[in-house]
């Protein structure tokens, strides 16, 4: 099994160096998920390994893209290949602290809004405040978060 998977690494390889209509990503680009139960791949086939499913607006750092494919890192430092197809745009960040704050500005001294759990997703609206992010929770209250406490950025 480690052997096969080797050898698909190393095809892919070969084509990434080979091929300039393959690219790799820029270093902070993310995507969403766009659809719920996402098959992670440990390849860029649908004939490759199926690895895990996600959910639903989770966020994922790009790292490579193949034609039609995207090798992702997620917010727990796995790294699987997805269809581009089921793919946003659209930002989310997803909470790293076990519980986050989130305030009406970006000043812990401003009111509470919310707070957030771990693994929570929260739709990203900006970064133009050092320090923090401004968050919109699916129920649309609109808040700014510490950059510190998510990840997605």
């Amino acid at each position: 099994m480690l052997q096969r998977r080797g050898l698909i690494e190393s095809f892919f390889l070969f084509f990434l160096l080979i091929f300039p209509c393959w690219s790799v990503a820029a270093e902070t680009e993310f995507f969403s998920v766009s659809e719920n139960a996402v098959i992670m791949y440990d390849a860029p086939s649908l004939n490759a390994e199926k690895l895990y499913v996600v959910s639903l607006h989770l966020p994922l750092k790009v790292i490579a893209k193949v034609e039609g494919w995207v090798k992702v890192r997620d917010s727990s430092g796995g790294v699987a290949w997805v269809e581009r197809k089921f793919l946003s745009d659209k930002r989310f960040v997803i909470v790293t602290a076990p519980l986050a704050d989130v305030y009406q500005s970006p000043d812990v001294h401003s009111p509470l809004l919310f707070q957030a759990q771990k693994n929570v997703v929260i739709e990203w609206l900006s970064s133009d405040v050092a320090d923090w992010v401004k968050v919109r929770h699916r129920d649309g209250q609109i808040g700014y978060i510490r950059s510190n406490q998510v990840w997605g950025l």
